[in-house]
């Protein structure tokens, strides 16, 4: 294979895997329009108001997806904004997301309204 060819294939391999990881670091607006059609519908845990107040074009969604895990003691840890941070029990919903990922609901400050398990790995 001439030497052009692998040397596309690689910056191609790189970008798409950038773009994959950045959109499971938890990133504020990284893939909220993709998934504001079921994001909409969140309820935060005990109060009821919604975990969402992006909108379906809007880059400043308060979910998105990102990478988590389960600890041996049952915590869950999540990517938020490219940073691991603790997630408290209070803001897990008991449902799953749909396409079976973590997703994360926080506003610009950091702080987490909702919060949805995926398969627990990081």
């Amino acid at each position: 294979m001439p030497r052009c060819v692998l040397t596309v294939f690689g910056l191609v391999s790189l970008v798409v895997s950038g773009v994959a990881s950045a959109q499971d670091q938890g990133m504020r607006g990284q893939g909220h329009s993709e998934n504001h059609d079921w994001y909409q519908d969140l309820k935060q845990p005990g109060t009821g108001y919604s975990c969402c107040n992006g909108t379906a074009n809007g880059a400043e969604g308060d979910c998105r997806p990102t990478r988590a895990y389960m600890n041996d003691e049952g915590v869950w840890y999540a990517l938020l904004e490219g940073r691991w941070v603790q997630v408290s029990p209070s803001v897990v919903l008991d449902q799953m997301a749909p396409d079976g990922r973590s997703h994360i609901c926080a506003n610009k400050m950091g702080r987490i309204y909702c919060f949805l398990r995926g398969s627990p790995k990081i």
